[in-house]
């Protein structure tokens, strides 16, 4: 899940909620969408892989 930030940049969380904080962890912080893309299908390639 991608989220545009107040700076300009993009943040990727994660999908689910953590029941711990009740709230989605942060799996990155980047500059373009393009890259926050690249990355979080390279997370969803190495939850399976």
């Amino acid at each position: 899940m991608i989220r545009k930030l107040a700076s300009g940049g993009y943040r990727l969380y994660s999908r689910k909620v953590d029941l711990k904080t009740g709230k989605r962890r942060n799996l990155g912080t980047f500059k373009t969408r393009a890259a926050a893309e690249k990355h979080e299908r390279e997370v969803q390639y190495f939850k399976r892989h």
